[in-house]
């Protein structure tokens, strides 16, 4: 099982851990799929009445598609297999509150599970980065999921810069996409305590404002999904350019921001 889920019974609280850290918890196919059933599973638990997701090991929340797996794509320009379209929580109709609890890198991929949550908390030592045009890929879901949380700019410049420049805990604080940022190793802590507290209150008051957050925004985003995977069928490199590029990538070529 490359997915752990704890349920504190006592606070309501369940927190579920991507659990590659060899991998820098990049999903496979079976963390894909594991995610999927995790969220559906909540669905029926009045046991659970919020979430925390987070990733093991400290080095990584999240790196995204494992580079290993291989997706057959159908021939058309007009249609896309995704594997990682359906790993977040609203994507499997779970309105119940998540938090994600970000230690260490977060990019490409990751942006499913953070576009998804209600809200962020990381560490001081987190970073967050999009890499998809340093390899010769469309970031189009996850550019479309962060630009609901930043601001245009900063979107554009994240998404468009790749591996060349990360964003830090501190200045993703400022821009909007972090609520809050601990010390070192504290995320998944304040996290759990924040959940703790929104668990506290009668859940259908809060699925329910969960609910209404979400519908201030969903007519753009779900319009502008529906044009992502033309987008990434059209500009994406062949696969084996893409892993020539990654291959080939250099040692430390980032700057923090």
């Amino acid at each position: 099982m490359a997915l752990r889920t704890e349920t504190d019974k006592e606070t309501g609280v369940a927190l579920v851990t991507l659990d590659r850290p060899e991998k820098l918890n990049a999903i496979d196919l079976a963390t894909a799929a594991e995610l999927t059933a995790a969220w559906r599973a909540f669905r029926f638990d009045d046991g659970v009445r919020a979430v925390v997701v987070t990733g093991a090991g400290g080095r990584a929340f999240c790196t995204g598609i494992d580079r290993g797996v291989e997706v057959p794509q159908p021939s058309s320009p007009y249609t896309i297999d995704d594997p990682l379209i359906a790993i977040g929580p609203k994507a499997n109709d779970l309105w119940k509150p998540v938090i994600a609890a970000v230690e260490g890198m977060a990019c490409g991929g990751a942006f499913y599970l953070l576009g998804e949550a209600e809200f962020v908390i990381a560490s001081e030592e987190a970073t967050f980065f999009d890499p998809h045009t340093t390899y010769g890929m469309v970031s189009a879901y996850e550019a479309i999921s962060m630009a609901q949380r930043m601001p245009f700019g900063e979107v554009a410049r994240m998404s468009l810069m790749g591996t060349a420049e990360r964003v830090t805990a501190r200045r993703a604080y400022e821009t909007g996409l972090v609520s809050e940022v601990t010390a070192p190793g504290g995320a998944v802590a304040a996290a759990l305590l924040a959940a703790g507290v929104i668990a506290s209150y009668p859940t259908r008051a809060v699925q329910g404002t969960v609910r209404a957050v979400w519908s201030a925004k969903e007519a753009a985003r779900a319009q502008a999904m529906a044009h992502a995977p033309h987008l990434i069928a059209l500009g994406n490199l062949p696969p084996k350019r893409q892993a020539e590029l990654f291959l080939g990538r250099g040692g430390n070529e980032f700057r923090m921001r």
